[in-house]
């Protein structure tokens, strides 16, 4: 699987059968997602503008992507989607609505991307979402959960691979912390960013968790 990110919680997943696009954003944030951006699938967390943007996505020839907007079980093209409803705050959504979890399961790498979650999980919850191999959190704090809270979500999720996401970048015209105040929790100092990340299930660590951090891909 390749993995790339466009910034705020925007990445794609390319398998061997498909390419997916997870919360394409609009340019009114401040950041650009690339031209021509192309997938099979795509989905979405909540209706934001900084998740939302569909219409930024083609298809291939000429049909428009298969889209996955909310909770429910999904099987599209060999891919497994197991969308998990959630709270965007601490209010029960009273102040930012709802959120979905996604875990994605291609039959070799099981995936799950938290979206703008804003609350810890729930026992049931985590029942959904079960083992991860890669795990997508927020860790910008603000409009999500904060650092201390991603810390605790990763510690029961238990994942083998950590991604953060939906923190501050150069443009992004929306007031987030930094990712440097994740990896300080996390006890991470010199940590290289990539631009793509390319993982097998060969790849993924036996015990000591991994982070990855990316050079976000947006113009």
């Amino acid at each position: 699987m390749e993995i790339k990110w466009y910034g705020q919680s925007c990445f794609a997943l390319q398998t061997k059968k498909v390419k997916i696009i997870i919360d394409p954003y609009s340019d009114s944030i401040g950041l650009k997602l690339p031209l021509q951006l192309t997938a099979n699938i795509v989905l979405v967390t909540h209706n934001h503008q900084d998740h939302n943007n569909v219409e930024a996505i083609s298809g291939n020839n000429g049909e428009k992507p298969f889209r996955i907007t909310g909770p429910g079980e999904y099987e599209v093209s060999g891919i497994y989607f197991h969308g998990i409803g959630s709270f965007h705050d601490k209010l029960e959504g009273k102040e930012r609505g709802l959120n979905t979890i996604y875990t994605i399961d291609d039959g070799n790498i099981r995936l799950c991307h938290l979206g703008d979650l804003g609350t810890g999980l729930s026992d049931e919850q985590l029942e959904q979402i079960g083992e991860v191999d890669i795990l997508f959190v927020p860790v910008g704090g603000t409009y999500t959960i904060d650092v201390a809270k991603a810390v605790a979500v990763i510690g029961q999720i238990d994942p083998k691979i950590v991604i953060p996401m939906h923190y501050q970048l150069p443009g992004l015209q929306v007031d987030l912390a930094e990712v440097g105040e994740f990896l300080e929790a996390e006890g991470i100092s010199n940590k290289e960013a990539c631009e793509v990340y390319r993982v097998a299930k060969s790849d993924l660590p036996a015990e000591e968790r991994d982070v990855v951090i990316f050079k976000a891909q947006n113009k």
